[in-house]
C-alpha cells in the first residue's frame, strides 16, 4: 500500500531569545550616569572609534523536532503520543501546512482537516453557518458538497440556536463541538485532531472518539494526538511516541508503547528487584528495604512459565507499627497501564494477618497458579493508615518490579500463546447429563 504522508528526516529549529534582566535603578543612578554619558561622548570625539559596543541579548538554538522520519498509510489511525515539549504540536503544524520546517520535508496525499487549537480555522467575525461554508471552500469543496454535509454538522455539534451568531460569541466548548463536526464531516482525506478535545465534555468527547472510529472505517486517515491513554488506546492502531523532538518508539504495539511512555523505556525490561538506595524512612511506620520476585524454584525470575511465584516486600519496621491500620500491599497493573487488581496482607480476617515484629520482616504473597494471561506486568507497593493517609501512594512509580509471563497458560494441546483478556485462569469443567439434574 502507497503511503499517504510521509515524513523524511523532518526538523524544525526555533532561535530562543534571552534578554538580559534589568536591576532596579533609582534617579540618583540615572543622572549620575547621565553625567558619565557625557564624559563618554566627549572621551569618544578624541578616540579612534566613535561607537561604542552595547551587549546584545544571548540566544540560542532550540530543535522542537530533530530527524523525525515515518510513513502513514491510507485509512491507518495513528496516535502521537509523549511529555508536554515532545514536538507534538509542532508536528502536527507542519502536517498541516501552517508551519515550515527547517530540515527535511513531508509529502502529502489528498486534503487535509486539521483541528489543533480552539479558534483555528474559523473567523471570529462570523457566523457558524459562514464559518462552515468557509472552511469547506478551504478544504477545496463545492458550496453542493458542503450543503449536502450541513444538516450533519449542525446535528453533530448541537448548536442549532447559535447557527447565526458570530462565532466570537461561542463558549470553548462550542467552538470546539463545531470545529470537530465540520472537520469530521467534510470528507478529508486525512483528519488530524490534537489535544482540543479535551475542552469538551465528556460525552461529547466520547461522540467525537466514535466519529473517528467512522471515518477511518471508511478508508480515511486519522492522526490523533492526546494525553489520555484510553483514548489513544481505543482509536489508534499504531502509536508514535516522540522523546525531545525525536521518535522514540513507532509501533502497532499500543499497549507497549503507551507503557513505555507512561513508565519509560526500561520498564520493558523485566526487572525482578528493587532495593532502596538509602537509608532515610520514607514514613514513621517502617522503612520499605527491597521488593523481590521469586519463581517456583525460589530465584529471582524476571520471565516466568504460568507456574506459581511469589512477590517478596522487604520491610524495617519501627515501634509504631503496632497501630492495627497499617495496611501494605501492592497493585498489579498490565501492559496497558490498567490495574488488574490490589492485593494487602489485610485482605484476610483478622486472625490471619501476618504479625509486624520491630525489625526486618518479609512479607510474602503467592500469586495463583495460572492466573495471569502472557505479558509483561508490573507490581508497585502500596501503604496506608486504612481509610486515613497513604504512607505509600499508588501511582508514583519509584518502588516498582517488572516481569514477563511466558507461556504455560493450559494443558490444552490448543493453547500455545496469549489468550484475549488480562488474566487466563484454568477453570474447571465437569459435564452432568440433563437426567442427573432433574429433580
Amino acid at each position: 500500500m502507497s503511503a499517504i504522508i510521509t515524513v523524511e528526516n523532518l526538523g524544525k529549529k526555533y532561535t530562543l531569545r534571552h534578554q538580559r534582566r534589568e536591576e532596579y535603578t533609582a534617579l540618583r543612578d540615572v543622572l549620575a550616569e547621565s553625567v558619565k554619558g557625557v564624559g563618554r561622548r566627549v572621551a569618544g570625539m578624541f578616540s579612534s572609534s566613535p561607537f561604542t559596543l552595547h551587549p546584545s541579548p544571548s540566544s540560542e538554538d532550540f530543535w522542537a523536532l530533530k530527524d523525525v522520519s515515518f510513513e502513514v498509510n491510507q485509512g491507518d489511525r495513528i496516535g502521537i503520543i509523549g511529555r508536554n515539549g515532545a514536538g507534538k504540536s509542532t508536528l502536527l503544524k507542519i502536517l498541516s501546512r501552517i508551519t515550515e520546517p527547517t530540515t527535511g520535508r513531508v509529502k502529502i496525499k489528498g486534503r487535509v482537516a486539521s483541528l489543533l487549537e480552539v479558534g483555528t480555522g474559523f473567523h471570529p467575525e462570523l457566523t457558524g453557518r459562514e464559518n462552515i461554508y468557509l472552511n469547506g471552500a478551504i478544504l477545496g469543496m463545492s458550496r453542493v458538497e458542503i450543503k449536502k454535509k450541513f444538516d450533519e454538522i449542525v446535528a453533530f455539534a448541537e448548536i442549532e440556536k447559535f447557527l447565526d451568531t458570530p462565532v466570537k460569541r461561542y463558549s470553548s466548548g462550542m467552538y470546539v463541538r463545531l470545529a470537530f463536526a465540520v472537520a469530521a464531516h467534510l470528507e478529508p482525506e486525512i483528519l488530524i485532531v490534537d489535544e482540543v478535545l479535551a475542552v469538551g465534555d465528556a460525552q461529547f468527547q466520547k461522540k467525537c472518539l466514535g466519529k473517528m472510529e467512522d471515518v477511518s472505517k471508511e478508508g480515511r486517515t486519522v492522526i490523533f494526538v492526546s494525553h489520555n491513554m484510553d483514548a489513544i488506546e481505543r482509536l489508534c492502531d499504531r502509536v508514535v511516541l516522540l522523546k525531545s523532538g525525536q521518535v522514540a518508539s513507532d509501533s502497532d504495539a499500543v499497549d507497549r508503547v503507551i507503557v513505555e511512555y507512561l513508565l519509560g523505556s526500561e520498564c520493558l525490561i523485566s526487572k525482578p528487584l528493587w532495593e532502596k538506595e538509602n537509608s532515610i524512612n520514607s514514613n514513621k511506620y517502617f522503612d520499605l528495604l527491597a521488593v523481590k520476585l521469586y519463581d517456583f524454584e525460589n530465584k529471582l525470575a524476571s520471565s516466568v512459565i504460568s507456574n506459581d511465584f511469589e512477590v517478596s516486600l522487604i520491610i524495617e519496621a519501627n515501634i509504631s507499627v503496632l497501630d492495627k491500620s497499617l495496611n501494605i500491599g501492592y497493585v498489579m497493573y498490565a501492559e496497558n497501564r490498567k490495574t488488574v487488581y490490589w492485593s494487602c496482607f489485610t485482605d484476610a480476617s483478622e486472625e490471619y494477618w501476618p504479625q509486624l515484629k520491630v525489625g526486618k520482616n518479609i512479607l510474602i504473597s503467592k500469586i495463583p497458579y495460572r492466573l495471569l494471561n502472557e505479558g509483561i506486568y508490573t507490581i508497585e507497593v502500596m501503604a496506608s493508615l486504612h481509610n486515613h493517609l497513604w504512607l505509600v501512594e499508588p501511582g508514583k512509580f519509584s518502588n516498582y518490579i517488572s516481569f514477563r509471563i511466558l507461556g504455560g497458560l493450559s494443558d490444552s494441546p490448543f493453547w500455545f500463546s496469549r489468550r484475549p483478556g488480562t488474566i487466563a485462569p484454568v477453570i474447571a469443567w465437569e459435564n452432568y447429563r440433563a437426567s442427573d439434574l432433574e429433580c
